[in-house]
């Protein structure tokens, strides 16, 4: 027993002993890679010092080199010229700065080059990408004034007996009826849309129910005057319901609904104007402005045409004065103020709201004013300020908004400029129908040439 046990403990050494010394064989193994990678290290170190040193000695050459060419420039100069050392370095010193300079020069104007074709290109995709997301179809929405009716005899009952009953109709809705010998219709004339509307939805009625008396006009009047106005507020308050737009007063949704019944060239204003605001939020988004700050903007940038005021102002200045009163940001007022470029953009987001101002009513479909009938509108403010003496040129610009007028310096002086600017404006009142303002800019100079020879 006890020569087996000797011959198990002999077994496990040397089993142990085995291991031992596959695991010393190991370790050995690793020291001999890790010394053959020291080794590779210091050569490579060998090698970077070695070309250090061939450069750094380059280096010193070159530098000597320009020394001794430096110096023997300033011998020849100075042996050329009678300028002392000092004189010859400021000389050299000039012509360094005005060689750098050029380089500079040329520098600045490609890296300007690049960075505009770069900004044109971001832009264009910037467009691109809004207009792409810009799902709403063309409308050409213009509010009815015209009333069908059943037969001829009904045109007799609405004008009622001795016209009493057209009277109390155009007495109550404030618009003008037009009977003529259009067969079965009736027209209807109000340069308010909400009162054209009213008078349209109550001459539908009263055509429906048949009878037509001033009692009655007057009933069927002032119920749907309350309709309207209950639909004005319900449109008001859908436009921002749909924009996620918060934190505006009840005449501001008020002004809101009403442009639903106000067209401009076939648009309608309501829709134009949410289409706006889709448009300014994606292009806020792309280029990181703030987003929100620019859809309220671009909602409210029309919000003057829906303001019931006699005014001289235009429609961005009637709207600057509301937002104003309502406490809106500085910004927003100049969103409203500056999207027809009455003023300056004072940020971005007013940008951003002329941008989206200019797609939403220039695509395709929008509008349906035709190319001849607004190149004539232009023609005729042209026409009617070159009609006037001492006019020179006369530009229409701004889509009518502006017309700008150049006058013969010789034939207009400072007050006959003053005096003449104020005339075409008298006869583009009297001659012409257009919505809001024209602004009307006199130019005149004094520009003197000569020659040297």
């Amino acid at each position: 027993k006890a020569e087996e046990e000797i011959k198990d403990k002999r077994a496990d050494l040397n089993r142990e002993f085995d291991r031992r010394e596959i695991e010393t064989d190991i370790k050995l193994r690793e020291i001999r890679a890790h010394e053959e990678s020291l080794g590779l290290l210091d050569y490579q170190l060998e090698q970077k010092q070695d070309r250090l040193a061939r450069e750094t000695a380059a280096m010193q050459q070159a530098r000597d080199s320009i020394r001794e060419l430096s110096k023997t420039m300033r011998q020849r100069i100075e042996g050329v010229s009678q300028m002392n050392p000092d004189e010859i370095e400021q000389t050299l010193r000039d012509e360094v700065m005005l060689e750098c300079q050029d380089e500079l020069r040329a520098m600045k104007r490609e890296t300007l080059e690049r960075s505009e074709q770069d900004l044109q290109a971001q832009a264009r995709r910037v467009l691109i990408a809004t207009m792409q997301r810009l799902a709403s179809k063309p409308n050409a929405d213009i509010t009815a004034t015209i009333v069908q009716l059943p037969n001829e005899e009904m045109k007799g009952r609405i004008i009622g007996r001795e016209g009493r009953n057209i009277k109390a109709f155009e007495a109550s809705t404030g618009v003008t009826l037009l009977i003529d010998e259009t067969p079965q219709m009736v027209l209807i004339s109000s340069f308010d849309p909400v009162r054209r509307e009213i008078a349209k939805v109550a001459m539908e009625r009263l055509v429906a129910d048949g009878r037509i008396h001033p009692a009655r006009i007057e009933e069927i009047v002032s119920k749907v005057s309350k309709e309207i106005s209950q639909r004005i507020f319900e449109e008001g308050e859908r436009a921002l319901y749909t924009l996620g737009i918060h934190n505006i007063n009840q005449d501001a949704i008020r002004a809101l609904g009403r442009l639903y019944f106000r067209t401009s060239y076939g648009q309608n204003v309501l829709i134009h104007a949410k289409e706006v605001a889709l448009i300014a939020s994606a292009i806020a988004a792309e280029i990181g402005a703030n987003r929100e700050l620019a859809k309220r903007g671009a909602l409210l940038h029309d919000i003057g045409k829906g303001i019931e005021m006699d005014s001289e102002l235009n429609h961005a200045e009637v709207g600057m004065e509301m937002a104003r009163k309502m406490g809106e940001d500085a910004r927003i007022l100049n969103m409203i103020g500056s999207h027809h470029g009455d003023i300056e953009p004072s940020c971005i987001e007013s940008v951003i709201v002329q941008i989206s101002d200019a797609i939403s009513a220039a695509r395709p479909g929008a509008r349906k004013e035709t190319m001849d009938a607004y190149t004539k509108r232009l023609k005729n403010l042209e026409s009617i300020a070159s009609g006037f003496t001492g006019v020179d040129k006369a530009f229409a610009i701004q889509a009518g908004r502006e017309l700008r007028i150049v006058v013969h310096n010789e034939a207009v002086n400072d007050d006959g400029a003053r005096s003449l600017a104020r005339d075409v404006a008298r006869k583009i009142e009297n001659d012409l129908r257009y919505p809001g303002r024209i602004k009307v800019t006199m130019i005149r100079e004094t520009r003197i040439v000569e020659y040297a020879r």
